[in-house]
């Protein structure tokens, strides 16, 4: 790693550097030389951005005596690669002290004994530097052509990481979001593995984060495409110690295997007409072919179950042509098709240009266990984190998750239940994504507008031309009574609310608190945000707010 890099080492095999001598940081000689720099002033914090190679005439330096130790702190803090110093004419000797602290901090002081050229010495230097540049991008240059080669080469992953192990000289795995394993060299098969479950555990790897295995530390480096991350690479090497150029390999890299499992995805969504066509027909209670449901739904089984999500674009379709249209939809299918299967679920998609329909099947141990609400919520955060212009952006989206259904005949029943919750997004009536979760609007949004209506008027009519006591009431029933919490959330101060619950009994009857009373009440004010909520249906409750 970093064969290319010019170093202190490498600098010292120079011929002006042949009556130079290292008296100080012998272990630092490995360090990375950037750049150098002339500098002859007490103050050079401004001046230094790291890996420069110093050189100095010593006037202003103070490395005659032991009061030099802070500058020289100075030059270890920037991270400066190291100091020449010319002796002789300001400074005659370098004192114990300065070069026992740099012998601990493996910093090399060069000193030359005779009159130099500075000006020689840094064309010589940035000469090399610049070579070591050209270099570089050469190498990297022809990398990524054999990257990009060995993309379309059969088992192109595997050769890929090998590749990667010839120039890095270290373990190197990687895991797809399928938890399929690709690793160099062959003994390493069992750290994969043994990652493979941690990371199934619930570990959400980032980029650059440090992993330990067996002592060792590795470096993640994500595989992303699309917005979406389709896998992580390890590479057995701490973040610290990988330098910018071979960042850059890495980079390439990554991209070559992005670009094989984006393809092979391809491939595979582009033989999903039939799920396609199988799971409209779902969708819409049609017959469907049961020899073509066996081969595209999962096996029906004791503890098989499914929920039937529906996403909805909230902005108006663009105008596309087909070719086009095509295009986005294969990627957005390919996109979801990854995210179920990364939570185990067996996903069927249909992909249309305003609605997309899931049907996520999974294994559960019993009905009755809630685990897989938790999946559909990290699923939902997945793709609501999806920002791919022209493609899938997660904030533009309402989802809705159907209850837990076994037999696929009810998938008709499951669509119209995601729709319902889909509508409640739309108007602002509630913010919930589970039809398990919208309570008495199951029952509301069945009934006729007109029933409704009535059965507002009955319990609310005469709070209707007072808005602060509808509101009051409103606030007075979510929170169970509390007269302290109704009057902190409405802002008033407790006689108002006193006065204002007065003139509700007056108006409703002193047992509106009552049991069966308040469950009436509570139902008509959800009937009245309903019916509020819906424009056809507003001449009513203008009637009675004018």
């Amino acid at each position: 790693m970093g064969k290319l890099k010019i170093t202190i080492a490498d600098i010292l095999r120079r011929d002006l550097f042949q009556n130079a001598k290292l008296i100080a940081g012998e272990g630092g000689k490995n360090r990375k030389v950037k750049w150098t720099h002339i500098l002859e002033m007490e103050d050079f914090d401004s001046f230094i951005n790291g890996g420069e190679l110093i050189l100095t005439t010593g006037s202003n330096l103070q490395f005659d005596s032991s009061a030099g130790i802070d500058q020289l702190k100075k030059l270890i803090k920037y991270e400066v690669a190291g100091i020449c110093i010319e002796l002789g004419t300001h400074i005659k000797t370098i004192d114990p002290s300065i070069i026992e602290y740099a012998n601990q901090h493996q910093f090399p002081i060069i000193v030359f004994t005779c009159i130099v050229k500075f000006v020689d010495i840094t064309q010589d230097l940035h000469s090399i530097i610049v070579n070591s540049h050209h270099e570089k991008l050469h190498h990297l240059h022809n990398l990524s052509n054999e990257f990009n080669q060995l993309s379309l080469a059969s088992n192109g992953i595997l050769k890929i990481i090998k590749k990667l192990y010839d120039y890095f000289g270290k373990t190197i795995f990687l895991i797809t979001d399928e938890e399929k394993i690709y690793y160099y060299p062959i003994k390493c098969k069992d750290i994969a593995a043994s990652t493979l479950s941690k990371s199934n555990d619930d570990n959400q790897q980032n980029s650059y984060n440090h992993l330990f295995i067996n002592g060792e530390v590795y470096t993640i480096f994500p595989i992303k495409g699309l917005g979406y991350s389709w896998a992580n690479l390890y590479i057995q090497e701490s973040i610290e110690n990988i330098d910018d150029f071979s960042f850059s390999i890495i980079d390439r890299a990554t991209l070559a295997i992005a670009q094989i499992l984006l393809r092979n995805r391809t491939i595979e969504e582009r033989k999903q007409n039939q799920e396609e066509i199988l799971v409209q027909q779902l969708l819409q209670g049609k017959e469907y072919d049961t020899s073509t449901a066996l081969k595209i739904l999962p096996t029906p089984a004791e503890n098989l179950y499914y929920r039937l999500m529906v996403i909805e674009n909230n902005l108006k379709p663009k105008n596309l042509k087909d070719n086009e249209w095509e295009e986005i939809k294969l990627q957005q299918s390919i996109i979801l098709r990854s995210i179920f299967r990364k939570h185990s679920f067996f996903p069927s998609i249909s992909v249309t240009k305003r609605k997309i329909a899931i049907i996520a099947s999974f294994y559960k141990t019993s009905y009755g266990n809630k685990s897989d609400v938790n999946l559909f919520q990290k699923i939902i955060k997945d793709i609501k984190n999806i920002n791919e212009e022209d493609i899938f952006n997660g904030k533009n989206l309402y989802i809705s998750v159907s209850s837990l259904q076994k037999d696929y005949s009810q998938v008709t029943n499951c669509y119209g239940e995601a729709n319902e919750v889909l509508r409640l997004q739309r108007q602002g009536i509630l913010d919930v994504v589970f039809f398990d979760d919208i309570g008495i609007y199951r029952l509301l949004t069945k009934l006729n507008p007109k029933d409704l209506e009535n059965y507002c008027l009955h319990y609310l009519e005469p709070l209707l031309q007072h808005d602060d006591l509808l509101l009051t009431l409103t606030v007075y029933l979510e929170t169970m009574g509390s007269k302290k919490e109704t009057s902190d959330r409405l802002s008033i101060v407790r006689q108002t609310l006193y006065h204002r619950l007065d003139k509700i009994e007056e108006l409703l009857g002193h047992d509106f608190m009552e049991p069966i009373k308040r469950q009436a009440i509570e139902m008509a004010i959800h009937a009245y945000k309903l019916l509020n909520k819906n424009q056809k249906e507003k001449s009513f409750i203008e009637k009675y707010n004018k």
